[in-house]
């Protein structure tokens, strides 16, 4: 087991979150602070990856109530909106394997878990990272969570996002999602036939990635982490983004 702190965002501004990332991630790789794992919801976002073509991607409409960032992660344009949980680990990979491509399926297996809580069975396909619901009756596979990360050093950044309860529309209406131009995307409420809330999802999630990466998770205070470098994002790494 490893420590680490298990802190709650709430609803928080993408470049807010970013910013906050960074200075964890900072403080990790000088050791001066704990492993952290960040849930938390955005505002409508649109966020761009180093693989993004702008000019094919993106379509979003004029009067679209969004805000389009780039950022520093790997692979295609995603959405975010309340109604997602989004998950930011700021792991330690020395003490995880030292492997990303096994933390990339070790985040796919803590989104499976997540699902399996509240009795939905979701599945992994090789060559698309992230999660889907399991095609049932004459729907195909629904793509239910996207993964994107970044490590340097082997510190991560940036995580998963897990569709509760949203419009799933503009994945695919806005943007061509992670580059799939043919993807259906849905939600845990819309599978389970009910409204959710994240509230009710964020112990499941936490509970699940306590058990794929063996935390031992206490809670941390909403200011923690020291001041981000305003040159963070210029630094090397690796990224790596799911499709």
């Amino acid at each position: 087991m490893s420590k680490a702190n298990l802190l709650d965002a709430g609803l928080l501004p993408y470049a807010e979150a970013l910013e906050l990332q960074r200075s964890l991630a900072a403080g990790v790789i000088d050791g001066e602070t704990e492993q952290t794992v960040i849930l938390v919801e955005h505002p409508p976002v649109i966020t761009t990856g180093r693989r993004t073509e702008l000019e094919t991607e993106l379509h979003i409409p004029a009067d679209a109530a969004v805000e389009l960032t780039e950022t520093d992660r790997g692979g295609k344009s995603t959405y975010h909106a309340p109604g997602q949980l989004v998950c930011y680990p700021i792991l330690d990979l020395t003490q995880h394997g030292k492997d990303v491509r096994r933390y990339v399926r070790d985040l796919e297996r803590a989104i499976v878990d997540t699902l399996a809580a509240f009795d939905l069975e979701a599945a992994t396909y090789d060559g698309l990272t992230g999660v889907w619901m399991s095609p049932s009756g004459a729907r195909g596979p629904r793509k239910i969570a996207s993964i994107g990360v970044r490590v340097k050093r082997w510190v991560t950044m940036h995580g998963y996002a897990l569709n509760v309860d949203l419009d799933p529309s503009p994945f695919t209406e806005w943007i061509t999602a992670c580059g799939l131009d043919d993807a259906e995307f849905t939600t845990m409420a819309r599978e389970l036939g009910r409204p959710l809330t994240v509230a009710e999802v964020k112990p499941a999630a936490a509970s699940a990635l306590a058990d794929v990466f063996g935390l031992e998770l206490g809670q941390a205070q909403a200011g923690a982490g020291r001041a981000a470098p305003r040159h963070a994002g210029t630094t090397s790494g690796l990224s790596v983004h799911a499709r």
